[in-house]
């Protein structure tokens, strides 16, 4: 369970640095694109939004392997983190189920 809940806080943390990643890289392309500004951060901030989003990509694919989760949904939770502010809605969606699931596993563990 302990390593359960490092890769819950993984993917919480993920979801959330590759979200604000992807909105700070989208104000900073309308800067360079839109006003000629902002070169550098286009580069820094998509930089690393990119390694958060592979990171991010990597953590959730392990979390739905490990939750049982079907192949299409871990690709809608994955290919949230490429629209700007869904990544923070598929975080809430999964933290929900997974605390569904885990009353679920309570409960069983407490009728036994």
């Amino acid at each position: 369970m302990k390593n359960s809940t490092a890769l819950l806080k993984a993917y919480r943390v993920l979801a959330y640095v590759t979200g604000v990643g992807l909105l700070l890289l989208c104000a900073s392309c309308v800067a360079w694109y839109g006003f000629g500004t902002a070169q550098v951060a286009v580069a820094v901030v998509g930089t690393i939004h990119g390694w958060a989003f592979m990171l991010y990509a990597v953590v959730a694919f392990t979390l739905g392997n490990k939750l049982g989760w079907p192949m299409s949904r871990m690709a809608w939770v994955i290919l949230a983190g490429t629209i700007p502010t869904c990544s923070f809605i598929a975080e809430r969606r999964v933290m929900q189920d997974v605390r569904a699931q885990l009353a679920e596993q309570d409960e069983a563990l407490v009728s036994v």
